[in-house]
């Protein structure tokens, strides 16, 4: 905006010290519209045997997007004092630095009986802000960052604020605390947009009775009203990709052709679609938006992309860091086989001093690591139980819940659905894998519930499980059961449960961004 020297009138021999006055307003208002930067972050620490960490990290800078609004003094004195009382809404306006003098200049323009001094030509330049919808949502968030960081500096062990269904507590979590407080929020503000574009099987359908039916599950859970959705994509903070790679493998994938092109090409159509038809992918090049796969293939199918690969959210079993998995962007949720649909009978099992057998594991040669597990240990003790088939009458629920520890090798890829159906038969996880991030790290501090075995330490498996003691192992099967709640499919979903914890993991990959309305 152009400063006032402009009009003589007000800076004639005659003003004297009404002069000095306006001249003290001008520079005062010429500094209007200035926005310092900043940035912080708060992280949420490494998660235990593994260099990860999630920081929220945010910051701002000046937008060229002030409305500039000129007025006469008179007419900015009445704009300032009045706006404070009959204000929009979304509009506020910047005062100088010294409201005083804005005040003192009036009377001077006012009392001044002069004709020299003319109120309609002592012109100020007042800027209002006009806060987009974005920006009032990131300023909120903001705010929420701020609580969370604060919530964190607690190292109770027992959240401290109040819930009628359930307080974290104990040392399953990294901080109940700040995750209690983090849970909270994200119920308080947090809306997904699930674009309507597509039609199924392909696109707002997944499987739900297979070893992916968390795909499946969420995907259904997100069609159904719920605490999250919102079918305003203003009032969204994130944007979900409702394409099913497990579909789109059924019905596009050529079977033995080790070609996904057709898949690649899906996904890439869909984007273009999206991008063309709303503002919002290319407002942030994708970096709140989400997709969800529970196939091997996640991964590759996002590559497709390269912003929704290397930019947005992807929900992910197969979180493999050797992978291009990042775990400050992208999010681990666990791989659950659900034969019936249903979790009926799944969950419970003997009490710690009726199980017999300390290690079980039955699994087909998939990968090189249950390659290295089978030709280790299969058939060879009583006391760590490994088969690639089970004998014949020999129930496999049964024998998850007469063991102490359950194995959780790898397959081809670094997820496995036997962490969950340990944790579900109250049998102590033991996770076999290298690369691979668990569910929910964020929040759960895995150590204190389930054992880590690197892949070169399969021969001393027996050796790992028997150096724990006894009262150890009571603890960890107490936490495992404690932890359960979290990975419970629930219909419909209910606070806690596991449809929830990815919520709430898409809720912290939000926090570690900013979004500004990008300016052409």
């Amino acid at each position: 905006m152009k400063p006032l020297n402009n009009k003589p009138s007000l800076f004639s021999p005659h003003c004297s010290s009404s002069s000095v006055l306006i001249l003290v307003l001008v520079a005062l208002v010429c500094t209007l519209g200035v926005t310092s930067s900043f940035s912080w972050s708060w992280r949420v620490g490494n998660v235990p045997g593994n260099d990860y960490s999630s920081a929220l990290a945010f910051s701002t800078r000046s937008r060229p997007n002030s409305q500039v609004v000129h007025k006469t003094a008179a007419e900015a004195h009445h704009t300032i004092s009045s706006s404070s009382i009959n204000s929009k809404p979304n509009e506020t306006v910047r005062l100088p630095p010294n409201h005083q003098i804005v005040e003192k200049q009036e009377i001077v323009v006012n009392d001044k009986e002069s004709d020299q001094i003319n109120a309609a030509t002592a012109s100020e330049t007042i800027s209002i802000k006009r806060y987009s919808r974005l920006e009032k949502l990131e300023a909120s968030l903001a705010g929420v960052r701020a609580s969370i960081r604060e919530a964190a500096r607690v190292r109770n062990l027992t959240s401290t604020h109040e819930d009628p269904d359930y307080v974290p507590q104990g040392p399953i979590y990294r901080n109940a605390n700040a995750f209690h407080r983090s849970y909270l929020e994200m119920e308080r503000l947090f809306k997904i947009y699930v674009y309507q574009e597509g039609d199924p099987p392909i696109f707002h359908n997944g499987p739900c009775k297979s070893i992916y039916s968390t795909e499946g599950r969420f995907i259904h859970e997100m069609e159904m009203d719920n605490t999250y959705r919102t079918t305003n994509p203003d009032d969204a903070l994130v944007y979900f990709l409702p394409f099913s790679v497990v579909m789109l493998v059924q019905y596009l994938y050529v079977a033995e052709s080790h070609d996904t092109e057709s898949i690649g090409r899906a996904v890439v159509d869909y984007v273009n679609v999206i991008s063309d038809k709303h503002p919002f992918w290319n407002r942030s090049l994708g970096s709140d938006h989400f997709m969800l796969s529970c196939h091997d293939w996640g991964p590759r199918t996002s590559s497709y992309v390269p912003q929704l690969y290397h930019k947005s959210i992807r929900v992910l079993c197969n979180a493999n860091t050797s992978e291009g998995f990042n775990p400050s962007k992208d999010v681990s949720f666990p791989e659950i086989h659900l034969r019936t649909g249903e979790t009926k009978g799944l969950l419970g099992g003997l009490s710690p001093s009726r199980r017999s057998i300390l290690a079980f594991f039955a699994g087909r040669l998939h990968g090189h690591i249950r390659y290295l597990l089978l030709n280790e240990w299969k058939g060879k003790d009583q006391n760590v139980q490994v088969y690639d088939q089970l004998p014949h009458g020999v129930s496999y629920e049964s024998m998850l819940k007469q063991s102490k520890f359950c194995l959780c090798p790898s397959g081809y890829e670094v997820a496995s659905p036997r962490i969950v159906e340990a944790i579900y038969a109250e049998c102590v996880p033991v996770l076999i894998s290298d690369n691979y991030v668990p569910p929910f790290s964020d929040v759960l501090e895995w150590k204190s519930f389930s054992v880590q075995v690197q892949v070169k330490d399969i021969p001393n498996i027996k050796t790992i499980l028997m150096g724990i003691s006894q009262s150890q192992y009571l603890r960890m099967h107490r936490r495992v059961k404690l932890v359960q709640r979290h990975f419970v499919v629930n219909g419909p979903s209910k606070r806690y449960d596991v449809f929830n914890m990815i919520i709430h993991s898409i809720w912290l990959r939000r926090l570690n961004i900013r979004i500004e309305d990008r300016v052409e």
